[in-house]
C-alpha cells in the first residue's frame, strides 16, 4: 500500500514539474530584452532606438534596454547579434550598411543572416545647394552637369554611404558624371554646400532642416515619390522632371539571430509593432522629420532585396563593388 502511495506521489510530483517547466518555457519574455544599437549614443540611430522602446514595458511587460556596441561601420554590433543565442532576448537595430558589407567585400554579413522583425524607417536624400547658387532648379543642375562631365562637385557623408550611392544611382540613369567629394558626416557636407565650397550636397532631407529654415540653402528636390511634410515647397524628383522608379533610401529596421523559435518571433513582431505605433514614438519621429515606414518581416525582406538590386550597379559605377555573386 505504501509503495502504491509512494508511486502516486512520485508521478504527481513529476507531472507538476513537467507542467511548471512547460509553463516557464511558454512564458516569454520572462526577463528584460536587450536591443543592440550598432552606432554611438546620441546619434540618429540611437535616438530612434531609445524612442522606440521608451514605453516597451507597456507592450512587452518587460523593459527593453538599449546597449550601444559600436565599430566597423556598424558591423561589430550587428555581427554580435548575428552570433548571439537565438532565444529572443537579443534584438538588433539593423541599418543601411548591412546592404553593402558583402557587396563591398568588407564583412561577410547581410540581411539573410538575421531573422527579420520589421522595417522602421526609410529616409530619402535631397539635393541641396547654397542659397545664392546659380542652380535654381534640379533641371538647371542636371543639364549643366551633363554638358560639363566631372565638373559638378557633389558632397556626401562617406564613400559607400546611402547618399553617395543614391546620387551614383541617379547619375547612372541620367548618364551624368559627377565629381564626388566625401566628408566626415552630414554636418560638414551641408556646411560646405551652404558656403559654396561644393556645388551640391546630397544628404538626408531631415538633416537639412535648420539650414533650410535659416535660408542658407536651397533644396532643389527630394529623392522620393512623395513630398516631405516639413518641406512642402520642395518638389519630389519626379515633379522636378526626373522620375526615379528605384529610390535608394537610408533605412533602419530590427532583426534577431537566426533560429529564434516561431512562438517567440510572433511575440517580438507584435510587441515591436506596438512600440512602433506608440504615440510618443510617432510624435518624436514626426518632429524630427524622420519618415517612419513599417513593413512586416516579409515586406522588410522584399524591401532589402530591392535595395540590393539598386545598390549593385551604383557600387559598380563608383568602383566599390568587390563581391559580384
Amino acid at each position: 500500500m505504501w509503495r502504491k502511495i509512494g508511486l502516486i506521489f512520485s508521478l504527481t510530483l513529476i507531472f507538476l514539474m513537467v507542467a511548471v517547466t512547460h509553463g516557464m518555457a511558454q512564458k516569454f519574455p520572462a526577463k528584460d530584452i536587450t536591443l543592440i544599437c550598432p552606432w554611438a549614443a546620441g546619434g540618429g540611430t540611437d535616438t530612434i532606438a531609445r524612442a522606440l522602446v521608451k514605453n516597451a514595458k507597456d507592450h512587452f511587460g518587460v523593459t527593453v534596454n538599449v546597449v550601444n556596441k559600436t565599430g566597423g561601420m556598424g558591423a561589430v554590433g550587428m555581427g554580435a547579434v548575428q552570433t548571439a543565442v537565438p532565444d529572443g532576448y537579443t534584438v538588433c537595430v539593423l541599418t543601411f550598411q548591412l546592404s553593402t558589407y558583402r557587396m563591398m567585400g568588407l564583412v561577410d554579413l547581410s540581411y539573410r543572416d538575421f531573422g527579420l522583425v520589421q522595417l522602421l524607417n526609410s529616409g530619402p536624400a535631397a539635393f541641396a545647394v547654397a542659397a545664392d547658387s546659380k542652380f535654381k532648379t534640379l533641371k538647371d543642375l542636371m543639364e549643366y552637369a551633363k554638358a560639363n562631365p566631372g565638373v559638378v562637385t557633389v558632397g556626401h557623408s562617406g564613400a559607400g554611404g546611402a547618399w553617395h550611392l543614391a546620387m551614383a544611382s541617379i547619375a547612372i540613369r541620367e548618364k551624368i558624371k559627377f565629381n564626388f567629394v566625401p566628408f566626415d558626416g552630414a554636418a560638414p557636407t551641408r556646411t560646405a554646400a551652404a558656403g559654396g565650397h561644393i556645388a551640391v550636397a546630397m544628404t538626408g532631407i531631415d538633416e537639412l532642416l535648420q539650414l533650410y529654415r535659416g535660408g542658407q540653402i536651397r533644396i532643389l528636390a527630394v529623392n522620393d515619390n512623395k513630398k516631405h511634410w516639413l518641406f512642402p515647397d520642395v518638389p519630389t524628383i519626379a515633379e522636378a522632371g526626373y522620375p526615379n522608379p528605384s529610390v535608394l533610401y537610408d533605412w533602419r529596421g530590427l532583426g534577431v539571430p537566426k533560429g529564434v523559435p516561431a512562438d517567440r518571433m510572433k511575440i517580438l513582431i507584435a510587441g515591436f509593432k506596438k512600440c512602433f505605433d506608440d504615440p510618443g514614438f510617432q510624435k518624436l519621429a514626426h518632429d524630427l522629420g524622420l519618415p517612419l515606414v513599417y513593413r512586416d518581416p516579409k515586406g522588410f525582406e522584399e524591401f532589402l532585396k530591392q535595395m540590393e538590386e539598386t545598390l549593385r550597379p551604383a557600387l559598380d559605377s563608383v568602383g566599390l563593388l568587390k563581391e559580384k555573386k
